[in-house]
């Protein structure tokens, strides 16, 4: 098979590592790709959002499979685009993408379908949203309507915070047009877990439990992030735990979107807070989570082909998805001064010889050097058959790694423990 895949994070570098061990895939493209992708695929100079440029390109190329990874070219319906051209497309129609272009909706949705969330407002009126902040406790949580890269979301600790917070997405325009409308909704409080499922509009199989760590600096602190780190599994769920998941927030949301006219193929993000009053849904995604997927993909044990048809098909029913007994984990390496202002082009070494693996991020081929080319730049990824020795050999890696004002957390999974049983 053909396969060309869109994107250019960690995120497409894993995914294009998995295709790279299939034994249908016979080529593999990358648009744009990064420098450790171009190890592996043909790296195409076409930007993920170019979406009329990737659809012409597939035709051409007679592609059998675009693998549509992050979230923009999805909410400007790359995946329609390409299924009206006859080409087979993995990821779910900008119909359905909109529970992550749209947060508003997101929030409705849940409402109208009784799937657990936060309780919320929706404003599109500053001074009506600033009305509203005086009445409600502290603290409280501020979101952006539309896409942010993940940065959209403000938890502010108190009014003059949340205050500042609604003027910045709403009149100063700190996310663009993402700030039109906010969401500003109640503050829950209990560990964050990540569930990410296959869905083909019908079926919906969750993968291993992970945990994002948000925030730029130990401790959680500092302004949040992309995402620093990742390690699986999330939380000590046992089968009474996940079953109530699947009960109460997966097949709801899935059945929700199908009833809505909005069927759901692809990978689906639940970004959970196991709170006192059970789990409950922080947001959706319409897409895998980075770095969430670098720690979780490498334990798949199928033939990922396999599993992307099955979804694509709708009969993920039919198949059973096998996940190695392993624990994981991921230790972002950024530039420096991320996620605000950092420099570019820095030469990187250690990879080839850190002895873990590294998915790569913001990189870039420069006169047959690696170097830095964004803010987060590579995911280390180790697995034990404790977190700890997962958590351990990933950290091994990073020392092995250098580039000029290379930052990363070194508390990824620490803060976890034992990873204590919560009832969801």
């Amino acid at each position: 098979m053909k396969v060309l895949v869109v994107g250019s994070g960690g995120r497409e570098h894993v995914i294009c590592y998995k295709l790279s061990k299939s034994s249908r895939v016979t080529e593999l493209y990358c648009a744009p790709g990064n420098g450790g992708i171009a190890q592996i695929a043909t790296c195409v100079d076409i930007k993920a959002s170019e979406v009329d440029r990737i659809v012409s390109y597939a035709k051409e190329g007679k592609f059998d499979l675009v693998f549509v990874a992050p979230e923009d070219p999805l909410a400007l319906g790359l995946v329609d685009k390409l299924e009206a051209e006859g080409i087979r497309a993995f990821g779910p129609r900008a119909n359905a993408a909109i529970i992550e272009s749209s947060k508003a909706f997101s929030k409705n949705l849940m409402k109208k379908y009784n799937i657990p969330t936060a309780r919320y407002e929706l404003f599109d009126d500053e001074k009506k949203a600033l009305e509203y902040l005086e009445t409600q406790p502290m603290p409280i949580v501020i979101k952006c309507d539309g896409l942010a890269l993940g940065k959209g979301v403000i938890i502010a600790q108190t009014l003059d915070e949340a205050k500042d917070a609604v003027r910045s997405m709403m009149s100063d325009k700190a996310f663009g047009d993402a700030g039109n409308t906010v969401v500003i909704e109640e503050c829950m409080t209990g560990p964050e877990l990540t569930i990410l499922a296959f869905s083909d509009g019908n079926t919906a199989v969750p993968m291993i439990s992970s945990r994002d760590h948000k925030r730029v600096f130990d401790h959680d602190e500092g302004l949040n992030t992309g995402g620093m780190g990742a390690v699986t599994p999330g939380a000590d769920l046992d089968d009474e735990d996940m079953a109530s998941i699947q009960r109460k927030i997966i097949a709801p949301t899935i059945e929700a979107l199908k009833a809505e006219g909005r069927p759901f193929k692809g990978v689906i993000y639940f970004g959970l807070m196991l709170t006192p009053e059970g789990a409950k849904v922080v947001e959706y995604n319409c897409r895998f989570g980075d770095p969430e997927v670098q720690a979780i993909l490498p334990l798949l044990e199928n033939d990922f082909m396999d599993v992307i048809d099955a979804v694509i098909d709708g009969k993920l029913a039919d198949i059973e998805i096998r996940w190695r007994n392993k624990c994981s984990c991921v230790v972002v390496m950024a530039s420096g001064g991320y996620p605000v202002k950092y420099e570019k082009g820095y030469e990187i070494t250690g990879i080839d010889t850190c002895g873990k693996l590294v998915f790569q991020a913001g990189t870039a081929l420069k006169d047959g050097k690696i170097v830095t080319n964004g803010g987060r730049v590579l995911c280390v990824y180790d697995e034990g058959d404790t977190l700890d020795e997962a958590i351990d050999g990933a950290y091994e890696g990073v020392k092995k790694i250098s580039f000029k004002d290379a930052h990363y957390r070194t508390d990824i999974g620490r803060t976890l423990g034992n990873i204590p049983h919560i009832k969801a």
